[in-house]
């Protein structure tokens, strides 16, 4: 489908005069880190891709959200070509410390496990964001809208039409395909039908930054208490960041905290390995949920990263999983275009579905699993945990495939990944 000439960066002073509508073959719904990698990962193919961002900056950006970056997710971006970029920005771990409260068992992964250099990374919101929005920029293949809004779909038998907003005035896109990349929310979806289930947790998360006295030395904390989970993962310029999930009272509380009050509170629950710690910036609250969508694809409609599923925290999988759904969309749709097949039919669609939605589910389930055993009283599932961990210390190949299954190098790896 010929893609028709359009600014690549369409701010209000570049508002095309004609009417025209204007022809891609993959329309992507979203401009965050999912939709940006989606959109990276077709640069240099056939195909003509509009990617459509409502915002300009990003209130993940605002409030200085950062990510663990599984070794899966960086083998993807390398496969895209963009991680060289991303790679200075971030920090890396090298040694993950997991521990059930004040008990004295530790389970230590090291990159001796998985025989590789590293274990991870930890990218803050915009180290991720703005490699991929520059990267976008270069792909000639790729229009870039922001800020745009879609005002409506409506899905056709061989296409798809979205009218969008850009500058107050109204255009008509057509493509084969639609992707939502917009968010837990997705309107997209939400216009689609496609219902989801899952349930709001009784906890609340605290993120913030703060610097230590002594070097991270690279390392990543998961502690487990019987309020949630707290893990302490390490950022450039030897600093922090909190993950503190607690019930939503509690967490509330935390959060009203003057500085002084709230360090005293963090040092208590994490310990004095890293010494005395400084604040850095605000303290922000989001409550956690785990959501998975009936089904990932319809006709000429598919779903990515959040529009399709959410996770509780623990263990840094959620934009994980986005990230191996775009590279697994990017590869089904390349494969059926240059069989010469429609990108947009369900029969396509469906391979990504399938693909993706029992892995997903599997970590969905597996992350939900670990909150709930860690966070309670109970004596007997305290008995099982605590053997739980036992074991892992003692048997290197339960050790072994729980890291590999945490850091996505347990289910099928996208093409992209093995370049």
């Amino acid at each position: 489908m010929a893609q028709a000439q359009l600014p690549q960066t369409f701010s209000p002073n570049q508002v095309a005069t004609d009417k025209r509508g204007y022809d891609y073959d993959l329309i992507i719904v979203g401009g965050g880190i999912i939709g940006l990698t989606l959109a990276s990962a077709f640069k240099n193919s056939e195909l003509s891709v509009l990617l459509i961002e409502a915002k300009a900056e990003s209130a993940a950006v605002a409030k200085g959200q950062a990510y663990a970056v599984h070794i899966l997710s960086a083998l993807i971006y390398q496969g895209i070509g963009v991680w060289d970029k991303i790679l200075p920005q971030i920090e890396v771990y090298r040694r993950v410390r997991l521990s059930d409260a004040d008990h004295p068992d530790v389970v230590e992964f090291t990159t001796a496990d998985i025989n590789k250099q590293d274990l991870g990374y930890v990218a803050e919101h915009q180290a991720l964001l703005y490699p991929l929005r520059e990267f976008v920029k270069d792909c000639q293949n790729v229009t870039y809208l922001c800020p745009a809004e879609v005002v409506s779909t409506c899905y056709h038998q061989d296409i798809v039409t979205i009218d969008i907003k850009v500058a107050g005035e109204m255009r008509t896109v057509r493509s084969k395909l639609l992707v939502a990349a917009d968010g837990s929310r997705s309107p997209i979806r939400q216009a689609a039908g496609i219902k989801t289930h899952g349930w709001k947790y009784w906890q609340s998360c605290i993120v913030a930054f703060v610097k230590p006295e002594k070097p991270h030395n690279h390392t990543a904390y998961e502690k487990f208490w019987s309020s949630g989970p707290f893990a302490i993962l390490p950022l450039p310029g030897n600093r922090c960041r909190i993950v503190w999930t607690a019930p939503h009272e509690e967490a509330k509380a935390l959060c009203a905290l003057d500085d002084e009050q709230f360090l005293k509170e963090l040092t208590r629950r994490f310990g004095n390995q890293m010494g005395k710690l400084e604040l850095l910036g605000d303290r922000f609250i989001f409550q956690v949920q785990l959501m998975q969508s009936d089904r990932y694809a319809k006709h000429r409609l598919a779903l990515v990263g959040d529009a399709a599923h959410n996770c509780h925290p623990v263990g840094g999988q959620g934009l994980n999983l986005g990230i191996r759904d775009a590279a697994a969309l990017a590869e089904v749709i390349q494969q059926a275009h240059q069989a010469g097949e429609d990108i947009g039919d369900i029969k396509i669609l469906k391979r990504y579905e399938r693909w993706r939605k029992r892995e997903n589910l599997t970590i969905l389930g597996f992350t939900d699993l670990l909150d709930r055993m860690f966070s309670n009283t109970f004596l007997p599932v305290m008995v099982v945990r605590r053997l739980g961990l036992w074991a892992m210390q003692r048997l290197p190949i339960l050790k072994i495939y729980t890291l590999k299954l945490m850091i996505g190098l347990k289910g099928r790896t996208p093409e992209l990944a093995r370049r």
